[in-house]
C-alpha cells in the first residue's frame, strides 16, 4: 500500500492509500471532479506526492439566454 498526497497548486486536496500509482499525463477522479496528472514525486518508499490540475467547471446556465417572458410578474 502506498500513500498518495494529492496537491494543486502547491495546495493540498486530498491523500489516499492505494496499492497503484497514478502515472503523469493519467486522468483521476477527487472529490467527484476530473483532474490529470501532472507530475509525480516519490518522497519515501511508500510516500508519493501527486501533483494534478482539475479541469475547469463550465457553468451551463450562462449559455442559455435568458427567456424573459417567463420572469415577468403579474
Amino acid at each position: 500500500m502506498y500513500a498518495i498526497y494529492f496537491y494543486e497548486n502547491k495546495t493540498y486536496v486530498l491523500n489516499r492509500a492505494s496499492r497503484s500509482i497514478p502515472s503523469v499525463d493519467d486522468h483521476v477522479v477527487i472529490k467527484g471532479r476530473k483532474a490529470k496528472v501532472v507530475s509525480v514525486l516519490q518522497v519515501k518508499e511508500n510516500v508519493y506526492h501527486v501533483f494534478i490540475e482539475f479541469e475547469k467547471i463550465v457553468d451551463k446556465r450562462k449559455n442559455v439566454p435568458h427567456d424573459f417572458r417567463m420572469k415577468r410578474r403579474r
